[in-house]
């Protein structure tokens, strides 16, 4: 079984932190992998189009985020940039198939990488 699955918070879609899946804010789940495939490719293509920043690793993880769309953190006592990260993942484990270069070769990031550093 595969998920394409669409998160929205602190961190972009490739660290699997322990409780990442409270971040989830939708998620589709498909038979095949070309079908799981298609769907992150229309969402992708969506997504592209509303956010200024996208930063991609090549296995169908990627993040998408506009300036300013941050959320104080009291525990690090600092603004921190949200993301919204859309994964393929199989049984919720990376894909280890590789997406298309324009999926990650996209990449237009720019500005300081915020991350709470708290202890995980």
């Amino acid at each position: 079984m595969y998920q394409v699955v669409v998160m929205y918070g602190d961190n972009e879609p490739w660290w699997f932190f322990e409780d990442w899946r409270q971040d989830i804010k939708s998620e589709y789940s498909f038979d095949t992998l070309e079908a799981a495939q298609t769907y992150y490719k229309e969402q992708w293509q969506k997504l592209q189009e509303e956010y200024s920043n996208i930063n991609a690793r090549p296995n169908y993880l990627c993040a998408f985020w506009n300036e300013g769309d941050e959320r104080w953190c009291e525990e690090c006592d600092d603004d921190l940039q949200q993301y919204l990260g859309i994964a393929l993942l199989q049984e919720y484990q990376p894909v280890t198939v590789e997406s298309g270069r324009e999926f990650y070769e996209a990449t237009n990031s720019s500005g300081k990488a915020k991350r709470c550093q708290r202890s995980f």
